[in-house]
């Protein structure tokens, strides 16, 4: 294990643990808004605000996927050490990590099931920019309704048509996140 591995992690972590969590939590009840986060660091090409939605959310527990570009020994060695959430295919894990692009396709991850909806993958979608422009977002958490810079629109459709079945999504830029829940009607913007 290198000693990046060892660094990266929350500097108080019930403070700033509960800081990232309020701020996904923001996000995935207002889509398209966006926060920014603090307090994490992983190895490249890691962003801050996946390692942050990382420290948060994952644990022992929660199987995690990293898709090619992302699966590298260094960031296996700082999940192994700072959460310890245990490396799965994509058709087993809670969460996944990786580029639009590499997570491609979206079919192997699970979307849940009519008895257990929740039963399904959140996806950290690691851009390389995000900006409140573009797709145009209406549903429950928005008042009207919002925009983001989306990495494509047709499969944020197909999710939502499956509702309550689906995915859930955060979009990583940096140390800005948003979030995509299965409910939010996508159109074009």
């Amino acid at each position: 294990m290198q000693t990046e591995a060892l660094t990266g992690g929350f500097a108080n972590p019930p403070v700033e643990a509960s800081r990232g969590f309020r701020a996904a939590l923001n996000a995935l009840a207002r889509p398209g808004t966006i926060e920014t986060v603090a307090g994490a660091g992983a190895p490249a090409p890691v962003s801050t605000a996946a390692a942050v939605l990382l420290l948060t959310l994952c644990d022992a527990e929660t199987p995690l996927y990293l898709a090619p570009g992302h699966d590298g020994q260094a960031v296996r060695d700082w999940i192994a050490f700072h959460i310890g959430a245990p490396i799965a295919d994509a058709g087993e894990a809670m969460f996944a990590l990786g580029t639009w692009e590499a997570l491609q396709p979206l079919a192997p991850f699970r979307a849940g099931t009519s008895e257990y909806p929740d039963r399904s993958v959140t996806l950290f979608v690691e851009m390389e920019g995000l900006e409140q422009k573009g797709a145009r977002l209406t549903g429950p958490g928005i008042r009207e309704a919002a925009h983001l810079s989306l990495p494509e629109i047709a499969a944020f459709q197909a999710n939502r048509a499956a509702f309550p079945l689906g995915r859930d999504f955060y979009f990583c830029a940096g140390d800005r996140l948003a979030g995509l829940p299965r409910s939010t009607m996508v159109e074009a913007g």
